[in-house]
């Protein structure tokens, strides 16, 4: 059996519970070195056999997992964040579909949730925005051209920016093309959740110019959108005027 388990975003305690008990049971871990908290091994056995797939390509990641599954062992595959975003899990997945080895995937706790709660924030505030762009820049892995920074950012929604520390002058170029203002509400989150995590506020603008000034290249969440702000509507959910399936509304005769 091979379990894809989401590490969460640095912090060991945020590993949910069945990513760490899939971890204390594994015979063989293969994990993401170069992102995930090396402390989160704390939880293997003593015995289980150690991979950083930092330094492996896709067929030798799938080369281990073979010879284990002969020795009939268990492997967690070991990624950063939840698996789901950014993972490079899909062909790992269709491999192990062609093999005949059996998989099962454990969601974890994403850095873009990690980032929001050391930010102290909601990306969803009523009045501001009710959308979550997920999504990055252009590097080494095309983005279609329909999903563009650029194009994306014409939504005016809470963009949530990954693997693009390193392109922020590009970054920029591409928000104000797409119709943002110089001054939009940004914030970059380095490490969300480590103990060395920093946080710094800044807007479109400056985005480039704070990232130089604290020594940020690269292992950081972009955060665009006035969620940042102070402005905002009431949620209605807990409105005494707007009724639910659980109470009625207390309106004011």
């Amino acid at each position: 059996m091979v379990n894809f388990v989401g590490a969460g975003p640095g912090a060991i305690d945020l590993i949910t519970v069945r990513g760490m008990k899939l971890i204390a049971e594994a015979d063989v871990i293969i994990y993401a070195g170069s992102l995930v908290n090396p402390e989160i091994l704390s939880y293997k056995k003593d015995n289980a056999v150690v991979y950083n797939s930092a330094y492996m390509t896709l067929e030798e990641v799938i080369e281990i997992i073979n010879i284990a599954e002969k020795k009939r062992q268990n492997t967690v595959r070991l990624h950063t964040g939840d698996p789901a975003f950014y993972g490079a899990i899909r062909e790992q997945m269709d491999i192990l579909e062609e093999l005949g080895i059996e998989y099962k995937i454990c969601p974890g706790v994403s850095s873009m949730s990690g980032a929001a709660a050391s930010l102290k924030a909601e990306y969803t505030l009523p009045g501001v925005s009710q959308t979550v762009i997920v999504s990055r820049m252009e590097g080494k892995t095309a983005v279609p051209d329909s999903m563009s920074i650029e194009k994306l950012a014409g939504h005016k929604a809470t963009m949530v920016i990954f693997l693009s520390t390193g392109l922020l002058k590009e970054l920029t170029v591409s928000l104000l093309k797409g119709g943002c203002s110089p001054k939009t509400k940004a914030a970059i989150v380095y490490k969300a959740t480590w103990h060395d995590e920093k946080i710094i506020y800044c807007t479109i603008d400056t985005l480039e110019q704070s990232a130089k000034e604290n020594s940020i290249t690269k292992t950081a969440l972009i955060l665009v959108g006035e969620f940042l702000g102070n402005v905002y509507d009431r949620s209605e959910l807990y409105n005494p005027s707007f009724s639910t399936e659980f109470r009625d509304a207390n309106i004011q005769k």
